[in-house]
């Protein structure tokens, strides 16, 4: 099955319930220092106000279910769930989180998500979804998201290019707070220059926490800074149609695998 097309690039399907009222798609965004929700509408739209709760210091899932799950009750009433997750999943299986748990390994969030909350839930890796909120869907885009880990996505033509694995150990956030500002953003412009070298972008958009801190003056013209919101709205495109193929199954970014390869 090809990638799905990314949200944003064609009109947007609404859906309703069988009482005719609109889906609503809880959005979750797991990350290694917060866990953000919000709710949207048939068109992408939040409704209510986002909330955010700090990630359990151990990173283990069970900690990190519990306070996905709190935030979900938050929430309710909602039709489905759609979570951003900062590792590698295969199937709704995480099968690396290297900025959480080693206990991760092999776990299926997506399964154990739909049990406790009963309702159907969809997984990606947050970087993907993060560029579905993002990308224009024209040509050939990037999305990096800079922040306690690196996570990177694809996307040609607004569709997703599963399994793309490149790090930059030297752009985490522990490397920021060692070298300092002006030293990490001379690290995050070669960076951003060996991608060009290899994948000839036609934009690159760079979220997550640390975003900004980007010296943007240091970057060509065809990168652009992006609001963290994207890692949420996105979330609706992992509903879209032909989305439970790439997305939710084989669709990966690896976050360190490739720090040699590619390391700034």
């Amino acid at each position: 099955m090809p990638p799905p097309k990314a949200a944003g690039t064609r009109a947007a399907k609404t859906s309703a319930r069988p009482d005719g009222e609109p889906v609503r798609t809880l959005v979750i965004d797991v990350g290694a220092s917060g866990i953000k929700a919000t709710l949207l509408n048939d068109l992408g739209r939040p409704v209510g106000e986002r909330v955010r709760r700090e990630t359990p210091p151990s990173g283990m899932p069970g900690e990190v279910m519990d306070t996905v799950v709190a935030l979900a009750k938050h929430f309710e009433p909602f039709d489905r769930v759609a979570v951003g997750f900062p590792g590698v999943i295969v199937d709704g299986i995480v099968k690396e989180a290297p900025n959480l748990a080693p206990e991760w390994q092999d776990f299926n969030i997506a399964e154990v998500l739909q049990a406790r909350l009963k309702k159907p839930v969809r997984v990606a890796n947050d970087a993907d979804v993060q560029g579905f909120g993002a990308i224009a869907g024209t040509g050939v885009e990037l999305v990096v998201t800079l922040g306690t880990g690196v996570g990177t996505s694809l996307f040609v033509d607004g569709r997703l290019v599963p399994n793309l694995e490149i790090g930059a150990r030297k752009l985490r956030d522990k490397a920021l707070k060692k070298v300092g500002k002006e030293k990490w953003n001379k690290r995050v412009a070669k960076f951003v220059r060996k991608l060009d070298g290899i994948f000839h972008f036609t934009r690159l958009y760079i979220g997550g926490g640390n975003s900004r801190e980007v010296d943007v003056s240091l970057l060509p013209a065809n990168v652009t800074i992006v609001s963290n919101v994207n890692g949420l709205v996105g979330g609706l495109a992992l509903w879209r149609d032909g989305a439970q193929g790439p997305v939710n199954g084989r669709s990966s970014a690896g976050q360190e695998k490739a720090e040699d390869r590619t390391a700034a």
